[in-house]
């Protein structure tokens, strides 16, 4: 079963003292490309969360944020930054007189300010990671049943598209046999306007007919062109099914189905063709979301 590589998944947990939000979403890549927006908190923690998204995710452009909502803001300060505060507020107080603005905030305002109030804790606690860790893998859960549904959603449709071309190839056959008469007809009209129908020489045109609808024999690719269809649902079962190598059996089936169209020479046949390449095309569109 085949997976998309765009995926969400959210989880939160709440310990009383604070709210811990991880939130994982995923687009496609060529490879793993891991972003990660974390509180100054959890630094210490960045390279055993990368190393397990890299474990999990494999592919896909991946974004991965923990939010932290502590319960008490206040109670967990340390302190204030006097010298800070007041570069602020006096900065703040200089461009209010200049606006003749209202400074009646600026106190507050140079509170928020970066910096100017430090907390105690730039780290977190091991009873307060474990809930965090719980969480991730709650979000990555979500996350992995997002892909694995969306995955679903996109074997259906490729399944439906590989149903298409095969049922183009059995009309193909169907076309094939009447463009031998066709064909004698058209040579024969040609010839005959050109050097007589007396003078043609009907053993010598049979050899050459012969000879012409051999070159637009497509046996060896109808059977290659259903052979790798097969192939191609086959592998769409198996565990390790994935983009690259459906990608790869997807290139074979185009092969085969622009030499069907080269050796078509005939517009029903063509018609058909286009309608193959329409879906391959298709196909190809939604591989570069599987994982």
């Amino acid at each position: 079963m085949i997976k998309s590589m765009t995926g969400y998944g959210i989880a939160t947990s709440d310990s009383g003292r604070a709210k811990y939000t991880v939130e994982i979403k995923s687009l496609n890549s060529k490879f793993l490309e891991l972003s990660l927006r974390l509180p100054k908190m959890f630094s210490e923690k960045e390279f055993q969360l990368r190393t397990d998204c890299s474990k999990q995710i494999e592919r896909g452009k991946v974004n991965l944020s923990i939010n932290v909502e502590q319960a008490n803001e206040t109670a967990k300060a340390a302190g204030i930054d006097r010298d800070l505060l007041k570069n602020y507020y006096q900065q703040l107080k200089a461009v209010s007189e200049e606006l003749n603005e209202n400074g009646g905030n600026l106190l507050q305002l140079a509170l928020s300010l970066p910096e100017v109030v430090r907390y105690e804790e730039d780290t977190v606690s091991d009873e307060e990671w474990k809930l965090v860790e719980k969480t991730f893998k709650q979000a990555m859960d979500a996350f992995q049943q997002f892909r694995s549904d969306e995955g679903n959603e996109l074997e259906q449709d490729i399944k439906y598209r590989i149903g298409v071309i095969l049922k183009n190839l059995e009309l193909v056959e169907v076309e094939e046999p009447k463009r031998v008469p066709v064909i004698r007809e058209r040579l024969n009209q040609f010839l005959s306007e050109a050097v007589g129908a007396e003078n043609i020489d009907k053993n010598r045109f049979e050899q050459e007919l012969i000879y012409y609808i051999d070159k637009l024999d497509i046996t060896e690719e109808k059977i290659r062109l259903k052979t790798h269809c097969e192939y191609f649902l086959e592998t769409l079962k198996n565990a390790d099914a994935n983009g690259k190598k459906l990608g790869f059996i997807s290139q074979e089936i185009g092969r085969e189905i622009n030499t069907l169209g080269s050796k078509a020479n005939d517009a029903n046949m063509q018609k058909l063709v286009v309608g193959m390449k329409e879906e391959l095309e298709k196909i190809k569109e939604q591989l570069l979301n599987v994982l």
